[in-house]
C-alpha cells in the first residue's frame, strides 16, 4: 500500500487530478444509485396510494364545483324578485301582464346564468306550465320533463340530479320553487329550477392524473356518456368508501383506484393501465443509468481536459522559469504559444505576472544601457554649452566696460540688468529661490524695460522686506509683469500703473500683479482660466506658473487671474507665508 501511496505522490499533477476526479464520480455515482433503487423501491410501494389520492383531490374538486351549482340553486329560488314575479305570475289573469312578468324572470335568469363558467342553460317551468330560460339551451322533450318535475316535487324542494343521456350530455340539477315571506314557507308551488350543467368540461378542468376518470351513482353511469368499460362487474368490490385493487379486463390489468362522495354518495372511478405505470418506472431507471452512464464518460474527458488545461501552464511557466535563470529573458518572454489567450484565473496570473516581471526586467536591461550612453553623451553636452553662455557674459561684460570708459550709464545699466536676466533664466541648478531673489530678477526686467518706455511705465513695488527669505519658484513674477506689459502697457498711448503688493492671510502670502491696462472680456478670462486659449507670446504662461507652485507647495497654492473690461487686470500669486522644508 505504501508502494502505491509513494507512487501517487511522485505522479504529475495532471495524472492526480484525472485520478482523482475518477474517485470522485465512481462514489457519487454508487451512492446515487444505491440512493435510486431504495427510492424506486419506496415509490412503487407509494404509487397505489398517490393515485388513490390523485382520485380523491379530482372527486374534491368536482364535487365543490357541483355543490357551488347547487348553491346557486338555492340563490336563484330564494331570490326575492323572482318570488315576487312568480307569486305576480301564479295569480296574472292578463296574458299581457304575464307576458311582461315572463320577461322579467328571463332577466333574473340572465343575471344568474354568467356566475358559473360550467352552465349551458337556466331553465324555470312556471306554474302554468310555460318553460322560461336563458343560455345555450335545448329543449327538454315532455316525457323528460315530466319525470324531471316528478322527481323534484318528491323531493319537497330539494336537489335532485338527472344524469346525462344520449339526447342529452348535459347533467342536470333540479329543484321545484316554493313561495315564502319572512323565511315562513306556505308550499305554494311557483315553478320547477331546471339547471344544465357542462359536466365535460368540470371534468377536463379539475380532474388530474392520468387514467380515466368514471362518475357511478349506484349502478347508474354519471360520467362518461360513452363509457369503454363496464362498471357493474366490479360493483361488489366497492363496498369501502375508498380504496385501489386491480382488475383483467380483455388481457390487459386495470389499476382501479375508488373514492365514495360523502355530498351526493356518488362514487369516482379512476382506471389506469397497470402495466403503463410499471413500464414508466421501469424506463426511468434505464434512463438514469444510461444518463449517469453518459455523465460518467463526460466527466471524465472533461477532468482529463480540465488537468491538462490546469498544468499545461504550469509546464510553461517552468519551461520559462528555465530560460530566465539561464538569463535568456527574451526568449522566456517570447516562448512559443504566446499568441493564445491566457485565463485570468490564478495560474494565468501567475504566468502573466512572472511574463510581465521577465518583460520589466529585460526593459530596465535594456534601459539602463541605453541611460548609460545617455548620460556620457548629456556630459559631453553639457560640458559643450557652458562655452556659449560663458562667451556671452564675456562679451555683455566688455559691452559694459566700453560703455563706462564712454560715460554711456544707461548702456551700462540696461547691459548689467541684462546679463543678471540671463544669468538667472539659464541657470536650472536652483529652481526655487528666495522672494528677495525674484524681486531682484523683476528689478533688472524692470531696469530694462524703464529705459524703453520712460515715463509711460509707472511701476510700483510694495512688498516688505521681512518676506525676503520665503521661497519661491524662479521667475514667477517677471513673467506675469512681462504680461502686465505685453498686454497693458504696450496697446495703450497712455500712463499705464503697474503695481506689485502683497498681503498675508492665515496660511499664505499673496503676490498681486495688477494693472490698469483694458482688461480681458469674460469669455477670454474663463478660456485663459481653462487653459484653452492660445496665445501669441513665447514666454512662460500662467499654467506653467500655476502647475510649479503646485508642485512645490501643494494643491492650495497657486496663480489667480481676475479681469474685467475697461478696469485692468490682477493676477495673485499664493505661497506659503513660512519657511518650510
Amino acid at each position: 500500500m505504501e508502494k502505491w501511496f509513494k507512487a501517487y505522490r511522485h505522479m504529475k499533477i495532471r495524472n492526480k487530478l484525472s485520478i482523482l476526479i475518477a474517485l470522485i464520480v465512481i462514489a457519487a455515482f454508487s451512492f446515487t444509485f444505491v440512493v435510486q433503487q431504495y427510492a424506486f423501491s419506496i415509490y412503487d410501494s407509494q404509487l397505489h396510494a398517490k393515485s388513490s389520492q390523485v382520485l380523491n383531490l379530482s372527486s374534491s374538486a368536482i364535487e365543490s364545483e357541483l355543490h357551488q351549482i347547487e348553491q346557486l340553486s338555492f340563490s336563484i329560488v330564494a331570490d326575492v324578485r323572482l318570488q315576487k314575479l312568480l307569486r305576480a305570475l301564479r295569480s296574472s289573469e292578463s296574458d299581457y301582464d304575464s307576458l311582461n312578468l315572463r320577461k322579467e324572470i328571463v332577466d333574473v335568469l340572465l343575471s344568474y346564468s354568467g356566475s358559473e363558467p360550467h352552465l349551458f342553460s337556466i331553465q324555470l317551468i312556471d306554474s302554468h306550465g310555460e318553460e322560461l330560460s336563458a343560455g345555450n339551451l335545448v329543449p327538454i322533450d315532455s316525457g323528460k320533463q315530466a319525470r324531471i318535475m316528478q322527481r323534484a316535487g318528491e323531493a319537497g324542494g330539494g336537489t335532485v340530479w338527472i344524469f346525462p343521456d344520449d339526447k342529452d350530455p348535459a347533467l342536470i340539477s333540479a329543484r321545484d320553487i316554493r313561495s315564502y315571506t319572512n323565511t315562513n314557507f306556505d308550499l305554494l308551488y311557483l315553478g320547477t329550477l331546471i339547471i344544465r350543467i357542462d359536466l365535460d368540461s368540470i371534468v377536463r378542468k379539475l380532474a388530474v392524473g392520468e387514467g380515466e376518470l368514471y362518475v357511478l351513482s349506484g349502478s347508474d353511469i354519471v360520467y362518461p356518456r360513452k363509457p369503454s368499460f363496464d362498471p357493474t362487474r366490479i360493483q361488489d368490490r366497492l363496498t369501502s368508501r375508498t380504496g385501489y385493487f386491480t382488475e383483467s379486463v380483455a388481457g390487459e390489468t386495470l389499476f382501479i383506484s375508488h373514492s365514495r362522495s360523502a355530498l351526493t354518495g356518488w362514487t369516482y372511478l379512476n382506471l389506469t393501465p397497470y402495466n403503463q405505470i410499471f413500464e414508466r418506472v421501469l424506463f426511468i431507471k434505464k434512463l438514469v443509468v444510461i444518463v449517469f452512464v453518459a455523465i460518467f464518460a463526460a466527466v471524465i474527458l472533461w477532468g482529463i481536459r480540465f488537468s491538462r488545461s490546469l498544468t499545461r501552464p504550469i509546464e510553461d511557466l517552468i519551461g520559462r522559469m528555465k530560460l530566465a535563470e539561464k538569463g535568456n529573458f527574451a526568449e522566456a518572454n517570447l516562448i512559443e504559444g504566446d499568441n493564445a489567450p491566457v485565463a485570468m484565473d490564478e495560474i494565468g496570473l501567475l504566468q502573466r505576472t512572472f511574463r510581465l516581471m521577465v518583460e520589466r526586467i529585460n526593459t530596465l536591461i535594456h534601459e539602463n544601457y541605453a541611460n548609460q550612453l545617455l548620460i556620457k553623451e548629456t556630459e559631453f553636452k553639457a560640458l559643450q554649452a557652458q562655452i556659449n553662455p560663458h562667451f556671452l557674459y564675456n562679451t555683455l561684460e566688455s559691452i559694459n566696460w566700453i560703455a563706462k570708459m564712454n560715460k554711456q550709464t544707461q548702456i551700462s545699466q540696461m547691459v548689467e540688468a541684462l546679463g543678471l536676466l540671463l544669468r538667472n533664466s539659464v541657470s536650472i541648478k536652483e529652481p526655487i529661490v528666495s522672494l528677495a531673489e525674484e524681486i531682484e530678477i523683476v528689478q533688472s526686467y524692470l531696469t530694462i524695460q524703464k529705459f524703453r518706455f520712460e515715463e509711460r511705465l509707472a511701476f510700483s513695488l510694495e512688498i516688505p522686506e521681512r518676506y525676503g527669505n520665503l521661497p519661491i519658484p524662479k521667475l514667477t513674477l517677471q513673467p506675469l509683469l512681462e504680461n502686465a506689459i505685453q498686454y497693458a502697457l504696450e496697446p495703450s498711448i497712455g500712463v499705464c500703473t503697474i503695481t506689485v503688493r502683497s498681503y498675508e492671510t492665515e496660511n499664505s502670502l499673496n503676490l498681486t500683479v495688477e494693472d490698469d491696462g483694458p482688461g480681458m472680456p469674460a469669455d477670454t478670462l474663463a478660456r485663459l482660466r481653462s487653459g484653452t486659449l492660445q496665445t501669441n507670446g513665447k514666454g512662460i504662461g500662467l499654467l506653467n506658473i500655476d502647475e510649479r507652485i503646485k508642485i512645490s507647495f501643494g494643491d492650495g497654492y497657486g496663480v489667480q487671474v481676475e479681469s474685467r473690461p475697461g478696469y485692468g487686470t490682477r493676477v495673485t500669486v499664493r505661497i506659503p507665508n513660512r519657511k518650510e522644508g
